[in-house]
């Protein structure tokens, strides 16, 4: 099986699933439940959770560790879901388009956006912490899922990414600057997805750190590879405009180093990540190999 095939068997999976994620049967109010779901459901490549269930995989060596760690797959998605949608309020980014659709605020209005941000937030550890009092993950792997959530997307993870993002300019923030808001905005919910991953599927403590750094790294790559695609993709593939980082005066790597140079260090940070994960003893690596060479390579 290809790596984009099996990207896509298991985003298939997810989008299943994330079917159910939210209870048919609890008391929402409809438009924001409308709001959650215009987001949670408009594709995307579901990157995160596809890296939970790769990791839990490749920890265990078959499919069977896929029931744990789908409640962590949908939960990182969640959260990502919602980061998008506030970083897309006026009062952020101010963008009108996301995956082709109009933003979630420009649909549903700012209040219901925030909150609708707010309930994908706060349902993403309602979903771990029902995984482990359900017995699908050791109640010890939920407690330590859960932990790294917050702290991963929280004011020492992805929030302070984002607001280290806001505060940078160009101009003003320096390469070292940039990088922590990388590490930070991007690379933790992708290090969360392949420890969340791993923890599922029973790794031990080496492990985890391994995936922790190959996560940071190809986390960092991501984030790079997105930095050129805003300034070389086509807007008919991506989904959105090209060149909004320099309308808006963001720094990025090709802003700072030049185009070359972060293709060079996408190369350079996808082959230390393989490294790293080669050297972690996983059952079943070559999936994730796999998957760190195709985002370094992709186009949207």
């Amino acid at each position: 099986m290809s790596v984009e095939a099996y990207i896509a068997r298991l985003a298939g999976t997810v989008e299943q699933a994330l079917d159910s994620a939210i209870p048919a049967e609890w008391d929402v109010p409809g438009r924001l439940r409308e709001a959650m779901l215009y987001s949670l459901k408009a594709g995307g490549k579901r990157i995160r959770p596809v890296l939970v269930l790769a990791a839990a995989e490749a920890v265990r060596g078959d499919e069977s560790a896929a029931e744990a760690a789908m409640p962590a797959a949908c939960a990182v998605e969640l959260v990502h879901t919602y980061s998008l949608i506030h970083d897309d309020l006026p009062a952020m980014d101010d963008d009108d388009f996301r995956r082709g659709k109009p933003t979630n605020h420009k649909v549903f209005g700012e209040a219901m956006a925030i909150l609708a941000g707010d309930g994908l937030l706060t349902h993403a550890f309602h979903l771990i912490a029902e995984a482990g009092l359900s017995g699908k993950l050791p109640l010890g792997a939920a407690l330590a899922i859960s932990a790294d959530l917050a702290r991963l997307a929280g004011v020492s993870g992805m929030v302070g990414g984002q607001a280290a993002d806001i505060l940078g300019e160009q101009g003003v923030t320096s390469l070292d600057e940039l990088r922590y808001i990388h590490l930070h905005k991007t690379s933790d919910l992708i290090i969360f997805s392949l420890t969340a991953g791993g923890r599922a599927g029973g790794a031990d403590s080496a492990q985890i750190n391994a995936l922790a750094g190959f996560g940071m790294r190809i986390g960092l790559a991501f984030q790079i590879r997105d930095d050129i695609l805003d300034v070389v993709g086509d807007e008919r593939v991506l989904g959105k405009k090209t060149n909004s980082d320099a309308r808006r005066q963001k720094v990025t790597y090709p802003y700072l180093i030049g185009l070359d140079a972060s293709r060079a260090e996408v190369e350079r940070l996808t082959r230390e990540a393989k490294e790293v994960l080669l050297d972690a003893g996983l059952r079943k690596p070559d999936l994730l190999l796999g998957i760190a060479e195709y985002l370094m390579s992709r186009d949207r």
